[in-house]
């Protein structure tokens, strides 16, 4: 089994999610590049609980969220599953995660039964084949120190992430537009799964916070937490889920900075699949801090 494969299998486990209880689930952690739970890996666990506990026919059209607390990677995470309503055609869950006593995480998720409505989107933008581009890891640039290179290739292995330009860290010291464009999709099929499932979806949360605050990054020539040239973490996250769509097939993550300031930075973003659908929209906002001497 090759290291991609073996690392989007360990994804995969990650999602599997423990039910302790009907409404009680408990979850595993792994290391991320900064010493805490990947926000992302909270948000699709929390998303996983969540559905979890809704009829299969009721996709999740969206979510919102809010980083709490610092995870430990090192210990279980528990999500409570609160069932807030069961409509005729929509189903809200809240869920809350725990560690240690306190809640580090909070989710509100909203399902919809499918139904036939009016429909338009924006225009999908223009951007490089996805083939055409290196590697997370071939475009980690040489003079990276190798446990910062270690570190970036290990968290996200299980992920097939491609920049359209150069990521923040290879261009620290030389501020750019605030926008960045990256292709993904898992490091391996996912066979017996339709598209739009709960896995698809949540995968494409797992890996919605890896990128969106490059763009704040880039504005002000900053490499990123990997570099150490500034400190932060997600503060809120939002989701809304448009149209089906398959995470292991190349999805366009398009993503921008309106704006920053008070310590803080927006990021907001669309994804789209290969033929021009508009299948997801993202906003986050998270801390983002020069280190003090």
């Amino acid at each position: 089994m090759s290291t991609e494969h073996a690392a989007l299998d360990a994804l995969l486990d990650l999602l599997d999610l423990e039910r302790v209880e009907e409404d009680i689930f408990r979850g595993a952690s792994r290391p991320a590049l900064v010493p805490r739970v990947f926000g992302g890996q909270v948000a699709a666990q929390a998303l996983v609980a969540a559905g979890r506990t809704v009829p299969g026919d009721r996709p999740a059209h969206s979510l919102h969220a809010y980083f709490l607390r610092p995870g430990d990677p090192g210990a279980p995470i528990v999500y409570t599953v609160d069932r807030i309503r069961d409509g005729r055609s929509f189903t809200t869950r809240r869920v809350v995660a725990v560690q240690h006593g306190q809640a580090v995480f909070h989710l509100s998720a909203s399902f919809q039964a499918y139904e036939e409505g009016l429909e338009h989107q924006v225009r999908m933008p223009a951007a490089p084949d996805p083939e055409t581009l290196p590697t997370a890891a071939e475009a980690l640039p040489r003079d990276l120190p190798p446990d910062v290179a270690a570190r970036l290739v290990e968290a996200r292995a299980a992920v097939d992430l491609r920049y359209a330009e150069a990521p923040p860290w290879a261009t620290a010291g030389r501020p750019r537009e605030p926008r960045s464009q990256v292709w993904f999709r898992t490091a391996g099929k996912l066979d017996g799964e339709d598209a739009g499932s709960l896995l698809h979806v949540c995968l494409a949360t797992y890996v919605s916070d890896m990128t969106l605050l490059d763009s704040v990054l880039l504005a002000h020539g900053r490499g990123g937490w990997a570099v150490g040239d500034v400190v932060g973490a997600s503060l809120d996250h939002a989701m809304w889920f448009h149209r089906p769509f398959r995470a292991d097939e190349w999805l366009l993550y398009d993503q921008e900075s309106p704006t920053s300031g008070g310590g803080r930075g927006l990021g907001q973003a669309r994804i789209w699949t290969r033929d021009g659908r508009l299948a997801v929209t993202v906003i986050q906002e998270g801390v983002v801090r020069v280190p003090r001497d």
